[in-house]
């Protein structure tokens, strides 16, 4: 099916170019195409994300949160270093979100028991992921992310 369509396609336009061109010597220039409406995109630099730690050894990282960019705001504690560590890891074509590969070779070391939902919306993506202190990886995947996620050991 997809090659009948593919030869169609290839068809067609070895007719049409060779019938514009006689058809332009004879009446003139074709018109030009009509431009087509742009539709409205998201705002992509828009990020809302909700926070929600636990099992940390420090109270101040405990509880839920939220950020807010463009403009930095929410209930973060460090609602613009948050924002500006994110744009950096996004100017960087890095996804700070993204969990730890399933081949990774990772050591084996606790950080503690310490996790971080984030939900909501990032760059126009929706989030919802989860961050620990289970192996190197993860504490590793955690540091990267510090401001935005908190100091928790």
């Amino acid at each position: 099916m997809l090659r009948r369509l593919a030869l169609t396609a290839v068809a067609s336009l070895a007719a049409l170019s060779a019938a514009a061109p006689a058809a332009t010597a004879a009446t003139g220039p074709l018109p030009l195409p009509l431009p087509l409406p742009l539709p409205v995109l998201q705002d992509d630099a828009h990020t809302h994300l909700t926070f929600t730690v636990s099992g940390s050894e420090k109270s101040a990282a405990e509880g839920a949160f939220e950020l807010e960019c463009g403009p930095a705001g929410g209930s973060h504690p460090a609602a613009q270093e948050a924002c500006g560590r994110l744009d950096e890891l996004t100017g960087k074509g890095t996804d700070p979100f993204a969990p730890v590969p399933k081949d990774a070779v990772c050591t084996m070391q606790f950080g503690g028991p310490a996790t971080a939902r984030v939900t909501g919306t990032w760059q126009g993506r929706n989030i919802d992921t989860t961050f620990s202190q289970n192996n190197g990886c993860e504490i590793s995947r955690w540091n990267n992310l510090r401001p935005v996620l908190p100091e928790v050991g």
